[in-house]
């Protein structure tokens, strides 16, 4: 069976969350359960759309990560099976604290696909 991470973050190319994820990143990204994704933006500075994945559940920044913590584990856990990645999407960021991180890391605990979190901007 191939490695497949718990929690993939996709972050748009030259903002200040690449900077941060990539000099100071948040304890929580340390391990191999978590892969960062530096990507492409179109004109406007969002991240590009992705090629695949269920959109499952969105909030404008990180903070609603943490203070919806029990929501995205619910929506998480209810998703069912399917070999598509579950996407949690947020509006724009510019920094992800380990207490964010720690809501999406739990909840990707209660499945067995692969989750993405995609920040759309940076803020």
């Amino acid at each position: 069976m191939a490695y497949q991470p718990r929690l993939i973050i996709q972050v748009p190319r030259g903002g200040a969350i690449d900077r941060q994820l990539g000099t100071d990143p948040p304890a929580s990204v340390a391990g191999d359960d978590v892969v960062i994704e530096v990507g492409a933006t179109d004109e406007r500075g969002n991240l590009e759309p992705p090629y695949g994945g269920e959109a499952v559940y969105a909030v404008p920044s990180p903070e609603g990560l943490a203070r919806e913590a029990d929501e995205v584990r619910r929506v998480i856990a209810e998703a069912g099976t399917g070999d598509e990645p579950l996407v949690i999407e947020v509006e724009a960021a510019e920094e992800l604290r380990d207490d964010e991180l720690a809501a999406v890391l739990d909840a990707a605990g209660h499945t067995s696909r692969p989750v993405i979190l995609r920040i759309i901007r940076n803020a």
